[in-house]
């Protein structure tokens, strides 16, 4: 069975609902069995590459709060990342444009190393004092992932490498009615929106591998923020 994950490299949401989808699926009776794909989902998608900011600053603006409120906005999220035993930098962390870096994971995705990628990304990103938006980092990350370093600089030289299946990713999301991320479907059949507690993602792949009646995942209402994302517009639950 397929579970295909929606998420952009820069939320939050996308990282903690990682973590929460592996320890359901390591619950999971039939785990070896499921197969598990990326999609690409920008959340800033008009932002011009290279223009990066600092992420506290950003989130002041977007929501009309003091830098003192982003900060604990901040801290709200990164509380609920280390419970997830993630690491997560509420400080000095810049947002850009992330076409590049999805760019990468269907590069990554041809050669088998796509869960490496985006789990080295996601911890440059919210862990480490690495920018995701810098090309050099994105050259060390992606050869730290197994890549070739010569075809990810031939990739990330041709601005037009994998954007076409980015775009496609983009639209079936649309298609699918995901307005924000992360967005889960599971065998096309069950969708499962924002980063879910583990117990919700075991309950879902049993549903979907017991049933093949096309219905919705009933999904349990999170405690505590316990399930956010991140919306079309790049706004996140905090």
């Amino acid at each position: 069975m397929r579970v295909e994950i929606w998420s952009d490299i820069a939320c939050p949401w996308c990282y903690i609902g990682k973590a929460r989808f592996e320890k359901g699926l390591a619950a999971f009776g039939h785990r070896d069995e499921i197969e598990v794909v990326h999609r690409s989902f920008e959340l800033d998608p008009n932002r011009a590459k290279g223009d990066t900011g600092p992420v506290i600053e950003m989130l002041a603006r977007k929501y009309g709060r003091t830098v003192d409120e982003a900060r604990s906005m901040e801290a709200h999220v990164a509380s609920n990342a280390h419970s997830e035993g993630l690491g997560y930098r509420t400080e000095g962390r810049d947002h850009g444009n992330t076409f590049d870096i999805h760019r990468l994971l269907h590069l990554a995705k041809e050669r088998g190393r796509q869960d490496q990628l985006l789990d080295l990304a996601y911890r440059a990103n919210f862990a480490e004092e690495r920018s995701v938006f810098d090309a050099e980092t994105l050259v060390t990350l992606a050869v730290e992932a197994g890549l070739d370093e010569t075809e990810v600089r031939t990739v990330l030289a041709d601005e037009t490498a994998y954007a076409d299946a980015v775009r496609a990713d983009e639209r079936e999301a649309a298609e699918l009615g995901a307005n924000g991320v992360p967005f889960f479907v599971l065998d096309r059949r069950y969708g499962i929106s924002g980063g879910q507690p583990a117990e919700v993602f075991t309950q879902a792949l049993e549903q979907a591998w017991a049933s093949r009646a096309l219905q919705p995942v009933a999904v349990a209402a999170a405690t505590d923020g316990g399930a956010g994302a991140c919306d079309v517009d790049g706004t996140c639950d905090v």
